[in-house]
């Protein structure tokens, strides 16, 4: 059975090579940024509606973005939702006129 190698020290860091390899440069302008974004980890539950479960699906999309970015988004799904209201309105397209049957049917005996 072979042994790991112990890691060596590197002079005058107190580190061993491994731990030096997997530390990184801190660099501030890398640093936590508040207005950065983030997710907030909402779950969207699936409505059934096709338009509204679409609109739900969009509003992920404000997760990536920054904050001055949100608004197209909301506007977007905003609209979107105004539309679907919009068309429950609508009055439903007329029925095709009735055309009447080209035969009579069998139970009428008359002459």
């Amino acid at each position: 059975m072979s042994e790991a190698p112990e890691p060596t020290h590197a002079p005058g860091d107190g580190q061993t090579e491994t731990e030096a390899e997997t530390v990184e440069e801190y660099d501030p302008a890398e640093a936590y940024d508040p207005a950065a974004p983030a997710p907030l980890g909402v779950v969207r539950t699936p409505t059934g509606h096709p338009v509204v479960d679409a609109g739900l699906e969009r509003l992920a999309d404000a997760d990536h973005l920054p904050a001055d970015g949100h608004l197209d988004v909301y506007e977007d799904v905003h609209q979107g939702l105004r539309d679907a209201l919009t068309a429950l309105d609508a009055r439903p397209e007329p029925a095709p006129p009735h055309r009447p049957s080209l035969y009579r049917p069998s139970n009428d005996n008359r002459s």
